[in-house]
């Protein structure tokens, strides 16, 4: 089983690439919950965990917790992130 780990940090429209973002500027939102992630990944059609209590590397002084993805080898960390990421700006309209 492959686990994919999703960070808000990816998402963040207050972080640069440098501090972790992933996503172009049009598609990220200001402080993303792992929540949301969770939901947007959902509806990609995978099942996901929610750590809540986790921090990201980069900024380990923010707990902000991390979305598991479970059983996503039929695709690339960016593309899962590109597409979680169109519905996480989606959910935020």
């Amino acid at each position: 089983m492959v686990e994919n780990v999703i960070y808000p940090a990816y998402f963040d429209a207050n972080c640069s690439r440098g501090e972790g973002r992933r996503v172009p500027g049009d598609l990220a939102v200001e402080d993303p919950t792992v929540d949301e992630i969770a939901k947007a990944v959902q509806q990609v059609g995978y099942d996901v965990v929610i750590e809540r209590d986790v921090a990201y590397s980069r900024k380990p002084w923010r707990r902000r917790g991390r979305v598991l993805v479970k059983d996503a080898e039929d695709s690339s960390k960016n593309d899962l992130v590109q597409a979680a990421a169109a519905y996480v700006t989606a959910i935020r309209e």
